[in-house]
This record gives C-alpha cells, sequence and structure tokens, in this order.
C-alpha cells in the first residue's frame, strides 16, 4: 500500500468507510511487444476498477533474471507460454493464475513501401545488408524468427546479416531508422485498428514457426494484491480482448 493509501485508509476508518473503497497499484512487466495494447488496456483497467498499472517494457528472458533476484513486479504478462510456467514451477508465481492472454503473430517488416513482398520472397533474394531480429534467447519472437528461416532452408545464407535487438522494441527501432533495411518484429508493433501502419510487411505463417501463446501470471510478490488479481480478469474482458485483436493478435 502507499502511504497515500495509507493516509486514506486512516481516514476512513475514522469515518466508518470501508476500506474497498481505496484503489491498489500493481506492478507490471510486460513484453515489448505488447507495448501498444497495454498501455490502452490500462488506461481502460484505472478507469474501470480505480486501479492503476505501473508498467515496466522489455524482454522477457530479462524479466526472468530481474525477478528471480527479486525485482518487485507483481504480474508478468509474457512473450510465451513456457516462462510464466517455469515461474510457477520454481515458486516465483502464484500457481493456478496462469492464462492465455494472446497469441501473436510474427512479421517481415520493413520501413519501406514495396520493400517487403506478401509472399516473404524477398528473403531468398536477399537483396539487402542487414536483417533484424531479437535475441532468441531472451525474446520468444526472435526465437520464432530463427526458427522460420531455419524452415524455410535460409538460416546459414542470412546469419552473417543479422542485427540483434535485445528486445523486440529495439528490433522494431533498427528498422524503423534505417540501420536494417527489414527485420522480423511483432506484427502487433506495426499493425493497428485493422492495417499495417506503414511500411510494407510479410505476416509469418503460423506453420514456420511454433505458436507464440503469450501467458500473464501473478507473481508471488502480488499473491495477495486484489489489483493483481484484477488485472488478469480485465485482460479477459471484451473491451480487452477487442484492443488485443486490434493489434493482429488473436485469442
Amino acid at each position: 500500500m502507499t502511504s497515500r493509501n495509507a493516509v486514506l485508509l486512516a481516514s476512513l476508518m475514522v469515518f466508518g468507510l470501508p476500506a474497498t473503497s481505496l484503489a491498489d497499484e500493481v506492478q507490471v512487466a510486460v513484453a515489448a511487444n505488447f507495448t501498444a495494447p497495454m498501455k490502452i488496456i490500462a488506461a481502460d483497467y484505472e478507469k474501470a476498477t480505480g486501479n492503476k498499472a505501473e508498467l515496466s517494457f522489455g524482454a522477457t528472458g530479462k524479466f526472468y533474471a530481474q525477478i528471480k533476484n527479486g525485482a518487485p513486479f507483481e504480474v508478468l504478462l509474457a512473450a510465451d507460454d513456457e516462462t510464466p510456467a517455469r515461474m510457477e514451477k520454481e515458486g516465483l508465481a502464484v500457481t493456478g493464475s496462469r492464462i492465455t492472454y494472446a497469441i501473436g503473430a510474427l512479421a517481415l517488416w520493413s520501413a519501406k513501401p514495396g520493400f517487403v513482398d506478401d509472399k516473404g520472397a524477398v528473403l531468398k533474394k536477399g537483396d539487402f545488408a542487414h536483417i533484424a531480429l531479437a535475441a532468441p534467447k531472451l525474446a520468444p519472437y526472435g526465437a520464432a524468427a530463427i526458427e522460420t528461416m531455419s524452415r524455410l532452408g535460409l538460416l546459414s545464407t542470412l546469419e552473417p546479416k543479422f542485427v540483434q535487438g535485445e528486445n523486440i522494441a529495439q528490433t522494431y527501432q533498427f528498422v524503423s531508422t534505417g540501420n536494417a533495411e527489414l527485420g522480423f518484429v511483432a506484427l502487433s508493433q506495426v499493425y493497428a485498428k485493422g492495417k499495417l501502419a506503414g511500411g510494407s510487411a510479410w505476416v509469418v505463417p503460423a506453420n514456420l514457426h511454433k505458436p507464440i501463446r503469450q501467458d500473464a501470471v501473478i507473481l508471488t510478490r502480488g499473491k495477495d494484491n486484489p489489483a493483481a488479481s484484477a488485472l488478469l480478469k480485465f485482460l479477459k474482458t471484451r473491451q480487452a480482448q477487442n484492443v488485443i485483436k486490434s493489434y493482429g493478435y488473436t485469442l
């Protein structure tokens, strides 16, 4: 409880009002690919519940290491389903709290219109100097990119051209600034309101990599915070799901 809430609680007790009138805060670690939709969802969550979600964005693998070392997060929205499951087994998360909040899509994207065709043939042509992807050991979208190139038989050919971002947000930045002509990003980063936001892209077929099932889980630090469980419930509402789908995720 914040110091502000402590003062409010004391006031409520004096006047005999229920403590449930108080709003709570929850510290949330969010996979970088989910940045745009989560900012909208957090604002809607606060309006609907009065609770505030404090958001931090980054790579799932890095969050795992931070949480294991005592970072004060209470909820994790991961970019995969393996990390939350592992955290449950290791006692870092509340058993049974895990939900799948979205299934992500991988896209090969260029900031240049017409550079990436809708079949991904540009990969075979190789008419570029750099291709960006997120570090596969830290970011599930990076792992999906490696798997895609492997299945296409292009990994060894393209590997010398790799520019790796620490997370998918940095990978997007490499491409958007032109430091890499194209790169594998989350579709949600380049897709909004049902259409491509700019540039050119190939949405990678789901059969070229394992499903990017994104799970959320309440962490041990959040087990007694009602705002943590309320947030996971809110992710399942139609209001939140409409936002999620508008960024190219499936449910």
